[in-house]
């Protein structure tokens, strides 16, 4: 009996421009969402974010899901790279500089690991909106996900994904959409968080890039 492989237990079947396509043909993109230092803000300020984002939320006539991906930041290369400055360097001054801040930043990860967190917004679209929005009668089953039909959805998709973009901009939130290889390698490195925790991530092919 054959052994599963990690294919067998992942939910989407495909990513394609920029798109994960899931099994039951439903479709997802995904948006990198950048993040504020709220406690820094005015009461007022704070205020004006959340009236914003409470009416973003009610805006949204679909469902969302918010992702925060918690890594260790690995900084071996900076401190590498900060050595190799070092070594290069003809200013005594400077070069005295950069042996402190170099041995300043080696003791804060020695106290304790630092975490990058990422912020991330998954917007769906299914087949069975398309057919809904044409007006036709909801089937039992999947529709074929032909290439008219993918086409078509994308579209609606890609629409929402517009109107999620502007309203997070509204809260002083910036959000751009994973292209493909950028979805592969979210995926992998959830799959693999050692590896991509040094800064590895397996090379993509160009065709599958896009």
């Amino acid at each position: 009996m054959a052994q599963p492989s990690t294919q067998d237990f992942l939910e989407f079947g495909q990513i394609r421009e920029g798109i994960i396509i899931l099994k039951n043909k439903g479709l997802r993109s995904v948006l990198m969402v950048s993040s504020l230092n709220f406690a820094l803000k005015s009461t007022e300020g704070q205020n004006a974010i959340l009236y914003q984002f409470q009416n973003f939320l009610n805006s949204l006539d679909f469902f969302c899901q918010i992702l925060i991906q918690s890594r260790r930041l690995n900084i071996v290369g900076y401190l590498d790279k900060l050595e190799k400055i070092e070594r290069e360097e003809k200013n005594e001054l400077l070069k005295i500089q950069i042996t402190e801040y170099r041995k300043f930043i080696g003791e804060i990860t020695k106290q304790g690991a630092i975490m990058q967190k990422t912020f991330y917004l998954i917007v769906p679209f299914s087949l069975m909106e398309t057919r809904m929005i044409e007006g036709k009668k909801k089937l039992p089953k999947i529709p074929s996900l032909t290439e008219e039909v993918f086409q078509r959805s994308k579209i609606q998709l890609l629409q929402r994904v517009e109107f999620v973009i502007l309203g997070l901009m509204a809260c002083g939130l910036q959000a751009v959409p994973l292209n493909t290889s950028e979805l592969i390698e979210l995926f992998w490195s959830l799959n693999h968080p050692l590896e991509a925790e040094r800064g590895y991530y397996p090379e993509i092919p160009s065709e599958l890039a896009h």
